[in-house]
C-alpha cells in the first residue's frame, strides 16, 4: 500500500500521500480509500501529495477511468489540489484534471506542497494519521 491519509481536524484538511512505486491498481485503491476518508472526516478541502512517488506505473486509460468516476470529494465547491513535482506525474495529473473538469471545477494541479497550502489557505497544517481500521469501523 504505497499511500497514507492524514487529517487536520482544526482546518478540515484531508491529505493523501502517495509514495514509492505506484501502479494503476494501487492508484484505483487509493481513490476508493479516499472516498471512505471523505465520508468519515467531512473535509473542507483535500490535497493529494504525489511528490514522493519514485515510479509511476499508471496507464493513461486508468487516469481516464478515475476521472470518469464521481469525485472523491463530492461537493464541487470544495477545493482540491494535486501536488506533482515530477514531469511525468504532473502530466498525468493534468490529464486527470482535464478529463474531470465538469465534476471537479475546483481542482488545481501544482508542483509544490507550498503552492497547495496557499490554495487551501492553511499555512501550517497539523495532520494526524487516519487508520484504515478506523474507516472500516466508521462504515459499519
Amino acid at each position: 500500500m504505497p499511500y497514507r491519509f492524514e487529517f487536520d481536524s482544526e482546518n478540515g484538511l484531508l491529505q493523501g500521500r502517495l509514495y514509492g512505486r505506484v501502479t494503476s491498481e494501487e492508484l484505483k485503491d487509493y481513490y476508493q480509500v479516499g472516498i471512505k476518508c471523505v465520508a468519515a472526516k467531512q473535509p473542507r478541502a483535500g490535497i493529494t501529495d504525489m511528490t514522493s512517488i519514485t515510479s509511476f506505473e499508471v496507464t493513461p486509460q486508468a487516469i481516464r477511468e478515475l476521472a470518469a468516476l464521481p469525485p472523491i470529494i463530492p461537493d464541487q465547491e470544495l477545493l482540491r489540489v494535486i501536488v506533482a513535482s515530477s514531469p511525468e506525474v504532473f502530466g498525468m495529473a493534468r490529464m486527470f484534471e482535464s478529463h474531470g473538469e465538469a465534476t471537479r471545477p475546483n481542482l488545481h494541479v501544482v508542483k509544490t506542497c507550498r503552492e497547495a497550502l496557499v490554495i487551501v489557505g492553511v499555512p501550517s497544517p497539523k495532520y494526524q494519521p487516519i487508520e484504515t481500521s478506523d474507516l472500516d469501523d466508521a462504515a459499519k
